[in-house]
């Protein structure tokens, strides 16, 4: 146990969930790979968070982790509190015909099945987004043609200081792969609007995007999802393709031979391995087509450990 996580864990307010000093995240990444949390804080509930954020000295970093389907936590570990939202932000409702609510920790495909069996279309492009309803609109994530943007219709955030609020999709200024909401602001829960529809026609929309995730993306390997952002000329993989890169490897990282905008773990990578192969694809990118690739996996942390551990 560091010293420095003592002296933080003093300093923060009493909470009903828990808070957990030193704890290692590569667990809960879907690379398998990152140092550790100074903290880690899964609140209990709303309250819990809410009051948390109200009590935090100003000065402690916080940083927030949904399921690590596209987190790349760097070696170092990240500084301050990491929160963690657990089962009790990951309800889902359905309020009507054709609207549906869900807590920030759902996950997109359970709430695509979900509205599915409700009778509601139009969210089945969420069982291709394996994360959480709270990184989805953190990143207006998409897949299959459609948006968070396009379905979203308001979500409770909750920012530092403890002051709630509830915001439209344009309140969040929802763009591509991106939203306006600070690092520091968590999403607590939102609704969602579809269309009706019929159940059994929904359900085999659902099935075509996994059917054809199974066969394009390495979904069983360790990976982060989707590595860049396509840019608005050519799709990330192609300009990928053209400049060589699939299969190409760094320590144990690998640019997945199957979908080349994917990164993988082959076992025994750091964290480090992946960011710099990232970039060594950005370099090759950059220098065969001119564009400047954009991460679209969210880094956290530290690429050096603190002091402390280094002895």
């Amino acid at each position: 146990m560091r010293d420095s996580s003592k002296h933080l864990l003093a300093q923060l307010p009493e909470v009903k969930g828990s808070l957990r000093i030193d704890v290692p995240l590569a667990r809960y990444t879907w690379f398998r790979v990152g140092g550790p949390a100074d903290i880690l804080f899964v609140p209990a509930d709303s309250t819990d968070l809410i009051e948390f954020l109200d009590g935090c000295p100003a000065n402690i970093p916080i940083s927030v982790i949904g399921v690590g389907s596209n987190l790349l936590v760097r070696d170092g570990g990240i500084r301050g509190v990491v929160i963690r939202l657990g089962r009790s932000f990951a309800k889902i409702n359905i309020e009507d015909e054709c609207r549906i609510t869900a807590g920030a920790g759902a996950l997109g495909p359970k709430l695509a099945r979900l509205a599915a069996k409700a009778g509601i279309g139009g969210l089945e492009f969420l069982s291709g987004v394996p994360g959480t309803v709270g990184g989805a609109i953190k990143m207006n994530a998409g897949a299959y043609g459609s948006e968070v943007v396009d379905v979203l219709v308001t979500a409770s955030v909750v920012s530092r200081g403890g002051h709630l609020e509830q915001l439209s999709a344009r309140d969040l200024m929802l763009q591509y792969r991106s939203s306006f909401l600070p690092n520091d602001s968590i999403v607590l829960d939102a609704s969602f609007h579809g269309q009706k529809d019929v159940v059994g026609d929904i359900l085999s929309r659902i099935e075509e995007i996994n059917k054809s995730r199974n066969i394009s993306q390495p979904i069983r390997d360790r990976t982060g999802g989707s590595t860049f952002a396509n840019p608005s000329e050519r799709s990330a993989w192609e300009l990928i393709e053209a400049a060589g890169c699939r299969g190409l490897r760094i320590g144990r990282a690998m640019v997945s031979p199957k979908h080349c905008n994917f990164l993988i773990n082959t076992g025994g990578a750091t964290s480090s391995d992946i960011e710099r192969l990232g970039e060594e694809l950005r370099r090759r990118v950059r220098e065969q087509s001119g564009i400047q690739l954009r991460w679209e996996i969210q880094r956290m942390g530290t690429a050096e450990k603190p002091a402390e551990e280094l002895g």
